[in-house]
């Protein structure tokens, strides 16, 4: 798929081109030729369906509540239910069936439900498998997004999204909310990890290639996904302080103070190539645009979403969202659907917004022309997903069950992993690491934990450390596999116990956050973990250190007590890919896609900024 907007230019002139062309124009953007049928081809059967229906049916395909909410499932029916979703760590609620199998088996019963209804309309079904089908014990996860931007591979983004749709569709699950297309522009931001560069050039073009991934050639395919590019417009650049959380100054949901040519310059791009990519979804940003909320934005939602890049999917909230929009609660429906939201996400109001929703289209005060246009845009898609085709079953394909987890999965985060790595630093040629060497020391609360090795998004929302991921690989482990039988690796903690060693691995980090819980006033690491290092660097023995972080941290001694350097980012599953960097088996190939500053003083810090002056520039990395 070619992007209106491609040409071969250096970055900075491909930006301004970019700048130019989407300001100045207007008429609508060109639509690139899709590889499957555009959603408007589907509305002659849409509106037929939406002819049969009930304002109350019509309603109920607007509402989408976490599973977890619900009061009984029976709900899917009664209140004619569109959509269900299973939030952060939103799962089976009996521990004993949080798995592959109990997973499949929550999906499908909600869907069964939805089957009982007079007309008989699929679920949609939604989840964030943000790097990997995530939530699912036993799924492979793949390096958050900030670690893809540094492999700088279309290709590959496209292949570990397509292996992603497979596993998601394995449980019966039809909608992925990924991917992030957001441009993060300060990395206090606690959300950094989930996109793919401070560039929007490298943005726009992996953001398309996940969404040909997920959706395939033809989303109607029983191995692709319905996918949704988040978070419209401008997450990526609020304005530090500009929200408070426990009193403490943060980004995370709140304001981006600029112009309109700016937003489009810096932000908009990712949803240009998208768009034209056939995303079917799109989810507004809980943030605003100088002031004004993104969920009620109806000049960003209708008129240039809708209209100006002819977005023919549909628009569905953040959770809980269109609550920021008001204090009362049927204002904030009437704001939200006028404005363009399409469907609600929401946990225990789905009650409350149906009954409302009716109300304001009877009194008026939303046309029942923004309801049948809503409506239009949910069917177009499910039609599109072949959900309303009589000669297949919506409920989960379990024979994808045999491939879910499975080496070949595996084989391709790996591959993900080694292309990721940063090699910041690397004196003395002290890497690629001897696979005889006698004694390896390896230290540090992230090299033996998957849960750190993961990060957010993993299991649960927040993430959290422990080897909870069944079928990963520490980098441990990674370096006992690689290491020749004759090399004895060592292990503490705390770093102690390393001397006579003949080299030694720390890896160190961030704990796993997501979204504001990761908002960060100084980026510092934690104290434990520098007191690790010191330990190890009393060895006198080289040092090579990895960083398992969301985004670039203030190193502060850190580079000067280490021999070698390596971003490793949030690698996910496969700790092998970073072995396989270590001993050499793979080059590092991966180049920075965030400016490293140097303190915390110069954020937020961005390759053409006037005092641009980093500890490491937006593309740097070293090679062997």
């Amino acid at each position: 798929m070619t992007s209106s907007f491609s040409c071969v230019c250096a970055a900075a002139g491909l930006i301004a081109a970019l700048c130019a062309a989407v300001i100045g124009a207007a008429d609508p953007v060109p639509k690139a030729e899709s590889r499957q049928k555009r959603f408007t081809d589907f509305d002659a059967q849409a509106k037929d369906l939406l002819a049969k229906m009930s304002l109350e049916e019509k309603v109920g395909q607007m509402c989408q509540p976490d599973q977890s909410a619900l009061k009984d499932p029976a709900d899917v029916e009664k209140y004619f239910l569109g959509s269900v979703l299973s939030g952060g760590g939103s799962g089976p609620k009996n521990k004993d069936d949080y798995n592959l199998k109990g997973w499949t088996d929550l999906v499908d019963n909600y869907q069964k439900h939805a089957l009982k209804t007079r007309l008989g309309i699929p679920l949609l079904y939604g989840v964030d498998a943000v790097h990997g089908h995530n939530n699912i014990p036993g799924a492979v996860i793949f390096p958050h997004n900030i670690g893809m931007g540094c492999t700088g591979d279309a290709e590959l983004v496209e292949k570990c999204a397509r292996v992603t749709a497979e596993e998601v569709r394995a449980t019966g699950i039809n909608w992925n909310f990924s991917p992030c297309v957001a441009v993060p522009r300060d990395i206090r931001w606690g959300r950094t990890y989930e996109g793919y560069s401070e560039d929007p050039e490298v943005v726009k073009s992996l953001g398309a290639a996940a969404v040909r991934g997920f959706q395939g050639d033809k989303l109607s395919d029983r191995l692709s996904v319905l996918t949704c590019a988040k978070h419209y417009l401008g997450d990526g650049g609020t304005a530090f302080g500009s929200i408070k959380r426990k009193d403490l100054p943060g980004l995370d949901q709140g304001d981006t103070r600029c112009d309109e040519a700016t937003l489009r310059r810096v932000h908009l791009p990712g949803y240009v190539t998208t768009v034209n990519d056939g995303v079917g979804t799109v989810m507004p940003s809980y943030s605003s645009w100088n002031g004004v909320k993104l969920t009620g934005d109806k000049h960003l939602l209708t008129d240039v979403l809708k209209k100006e890049l002819g977005f023919e999917g549909f628009v569905i909230s953040d959770y809980n969202a269109i609550d920021h929009l008001d204090k009362d609660y049927k204002k904030c429906v009437e704001k939200a659907i006028n404005a363009g939201i399409d469907m609600v996400m929401l946990t225990d109001k789905y009650p409350v917004f149906c009954k409302d929703l009716q109300e304001l289209v009877k009194e008026e005060k939303v046309p029942l022309a923004r309801i049948d246009d809503a409506v239009t845009r949910i069917l177009r898609v499910k039609l599109a997903l072949g959900l309303l085709d009589k000669e297949r079953s919506p409920l989960a394909d379990r024979a994808l069950h045999k491939s879910f987890g499975s080496a070949e999965h595996r084989a391709v985060a790996r591959q993900a992993v080694q292309k990721s790595l940063v090699l910041l630093k690397n004196e003395k040629k002290t890497l690629p690491l001897p696979k005889s060497a006698a004694r390896i020391h390896v230290a540090g609360v992230g090299a033996d934990d998957l849960g750190i090795q993961c990060g957010g998004w993993t299991t649960s929302w927040q993430g959290s450390p422990g080897n909870h991921v069944p079928g990963g690989t520490t980098i441990l482990t990674a370096i006992k596999n690689t290491a020749s039988r004759d090399t004895e690796v060592t292990f503490s903690k705390n770093g102690t116990g390393a001397d006579g060693a003949d080299v030694g691995v720390v890896v160190i980090g961030e704990k796993p956050y997501a979204e504001w819980e990761g908002d960060s006033a100084d980026l510092r690491l934690p104290k434990d973990q520098l007191e690790t290092l010191a330990n190890m660097k009393k060895a006198g023995i080289p040092l090579v250190v990895i960083l398992l972080t969301g985004r670039p941290v203030i190193l502060g001694d850190v580079l000067d007590q280490s021999d070698a350097l390596v971003a490793a980012w949030l690698p996910g599953s496969e700790g092998q890919g970073v072995a396989d960097v270590l001993f050499g088996d793979k080059k590092p190939t991966g180049k920075l896609s965030h400016s490293w500053p140097r303190s915390v003083s110069q954020l937020p810090l961005n390759a053409g900024d006037a005092k641009y002056d980093p500890l490491f520039k937006f593309g740097f990395g070293l090679v062997y």
